[in-house]
C-alpha cells in the first residue's frame, strides 16, 4: 500500500466511524475505533523510529556516506554502520559482499566454473535491506542519467529486473566498502581506473 493509499484509507475509515447515520452496529463501531487508534499509535511509533534513524545518519559520518548510495536510504545505511562498525577487517570489497551473501555461488563441472544464485550467507536482515533498496533504485533507474543508472537500465533489459536488483545490491556493498575504508565519497558517475598492463621484459 502506497502512502497515498494509506492516507485515503485512513480518511475513509475515520469517516465511516464518525458517521452516526450509517447502519453499523455499535459493537462493530467500537471495534473499528479501537483498531483505528491502534493504527495511529503504530504510525506514531514508526515515525519516532524514523526520526531516530535520520538523526543517526546525520550525526554519523559513515552512515551519511552510506545513505548517499543509490537504493541505500537512511534505514539501510544506519543498520549497516551500526551492525558492522568497522569495515577494515574485510580484506577487500568482494569479501564484504560474500559476508553479506550477495556473491554468486560457484559450481565446477568438467573444469568449468558455473555461477549459481547468491549464497545467502551472512546477515539476513542486512541483505534484505540492501535488496529492497536496490529494487527501488532499479525500478526508477530510467528516470536518472548517471552512469550506474544507465548501467542498470541496460542490465535489466538483458538479464531481467531480479538479477539486476541483486547485481546492484552487490555493487552497493562493494562501493560501500571502498568508500568507508578509503575515506572517499560516492560518485554515481565514477569511472574505475584501468589497471596498467604489465609488459614482459624484452628478451636478452
Amino acid at each position: 500500500m502506497t502512502a497515498q493509499q494509506r492516507a485515503l484509507f485512513a480518511e475513509t475509515l475515520a469517516g465511516v466511524i464518525e458517521d452516526a447515520s450509517n447502519a453499523m452496529p455499535g459493537v462493530a463501531r467500537l471495534a473499528l475505533q479501537r483498531a483505528h487508534l491502534h493504527w495511529i499509535d503504530i504510525d506514531l511509533r514508526i515515525a519516532w523510529c524514523d526520526e531516530r534513524i535520520a538523526a543517526h545518519v546525520r550525526a554519523d559520518a559513515q552512515a551519511t556516506k552510506a545513505a548517499a548510495l543509490l537504493g541505500m536510504g537512511p534505514t539501510t545505511a544506519s543498520a549497516l554502520v551500526a551492525s558492522i562498525g568497522e569495515f577494515g577487517p574485510f580484506a577487500h570489497a568482494r569479501q564484504f559482499g560474500a559476508w553479506l551473501g550477495l556473491v554468486p555461488s560457484q559450481n565446477s563441472t568438467g573444469g568449468k566454473a558455473r555461477l549459481g544464485g547468491i549464497t545467502k550467507r551472512g546477515d539476513d536482515d542486512l541483505r534484505t535491506l540492501l535488496i529492497q533498496g536496490a529494487k527501488s533504485a532499479v525500478m526508477s533507474a530510467a528516470k536518472r542519467s548517471d552512469r550506474i543508472s544507465c548501467w542498470l537500465v541496460q542490465l535489466k533489459e538483458r538479464v531481467g529486473w531480479q538479477k539486476a536488483v541483486v547485481a546492484l545490491a552487490n555493487k552497493n556493498a562493494r562501493i560501500l566498502w571502498a568508500v568507508l575504508t578509503r575515506d572517499g565519497a560516492f560518485d554515481p558517475d565514477h569511472v574505475p581506473a584501468i589497471p596498467a598492463v604489465r609488459q614482459k621484459p624484452a628478451p636478452t
